[in-house]
């Protein structure tokens, strides 16, 4: 069994913990965390070791799983792939373009896997809404949020609407034709709402919007595409398929006559809610099964990079745009 160890205690950090402290499918080592008194306090509350450098908790994993804030990303995954250790990344995956682009190369050269924390790739409602999404020519998403100082340190880009880049670049694909983006800093030093209109080359175009300023906690996307729309409800963790059902003759009169479907057509209406597995424990087994099987993982370094492009461009214009 693979031994991992978790650099980075924060709050999301200590999820990562409790997950991998109770996993049957990873040996979860210890941590390290700059921090002294995160340090002690942490392993104290999970009875975890607790390393004194970074560097000691390399030599004794197989795995480093790096929590800590986006800056450090390249840093320390530069250390543990330099160590021959496979590597997982929260997301963004790294700061700047040029540290991706850097981790990818020194990636293949130590030829270990490497994988991003884009968790919502591993939500239920969307692991089984994503195969009823085939050729979508519009896209809407809001993913609202409540105001909290945590996660300030950047923009509302690159810390909430980057989860949605990652999707909808993943069910698109298709390069990117054209952006307008929209942003207003209020609590913050950078963006705390924005919108960005995408147009793809393909013709799909997707409205992005992403708040920390809401009163109430919004993860919804809606994909429109010939005869069908899906809606994802990833907070809910539930999705609705909406479709043209030619076998089914519609018995509601009204719906008949205010419609514009044909005699023989109705509308069928599918609405699941999907199982209460944990994301980030899923994108954990998948990234062990990826090293196990010597596959790709799901989310691999070179989709990070296309999220964190298509974050910067976004973030450029916003920035244009307030000059």
């Amino acid at each position: 069994m693979f031994k991992i160890g978790v650099v980075g205690a924060g709050h999301l950090g200590k999820i990562h913990l409790k997950i991998l402290q109770n996993a049957p499918f990873v040996n979860l080592i210890g941590f390290f965390d700059n921090d002294l008194a995160v340090r002690a306090n942490v392993k104290k509350d999970f009875n975890i070791r607790s390393f004194d450098s970074y560097q000691e908790m390399i030599k004794e994993s197989d795995i480093i799983d790096i929590v800590t804030p986006t800056l450090s990303h390249y840093s320390c995954a530069k250390e543990a792939l330099k160590a021959n250790k496979h590597v997982f990344i929260e997301k963004p995956v790294t700061h700047t373009i040029d540290e991706v682009k850097k981790l990818i190369t020194l990636a293949q050269i130590t030829n270990k896997k490497v994988q991003v924390g884009h968790v919502e790739r591993f939500n239920p409602a969307f692991t089984e809404a994503q195969k009823l999404i085939l050729h979508p020519r519009f896209i809407e998403v809001h993913r609202l949020a409540q105001f909290n100082s945590r996660g300030t340190d950047v923009s509302v880009i690159h810390d909430l609407m980057i989860h949605d880049l990652d999707i909808v670049l993943h069910v698109v694909k298709s390069p990117v034709k054209s952006i307008n983006a929209s942003g207003v800093s209020v609590l913050s030093n950078t963006p705390d709402i924005a919108n960005a209109r995408i147009e793809f080359i393909n013709g799909c175009v997707a409205n992005i919007t992403s708040s920390r300023m809401s009163l109430n906690n919004v993860r919804k996307s809606r994909f429109f595409q010939k005869n069908a729309y899906v809606s994802v409800d990833f907070l809910n963790r539930s999705h609705e398929f909406i479709r043209l059902d030619s076998n089914k003759i519609p018995t509601d009169k009204a719906l008949i006559s205010n419609s514009n479907f044909q005699p023989n057509e109705s509308v069928m209406i599918q609405t699941e809610s999907s199982s209460k597995v944990n994301p980030i424990e899923e994108e954990l087994k998948s990234f062990i099964n990826s090293i196990e099987s010597n596959n790709n993982p799901i989310v691999d370094l070179k989709s990070a990079q296309m999220a964190l492009q298509l974050t910067t461009d976004i973030m450029e214009q916003i920035t244009m745009g307030q000059n």
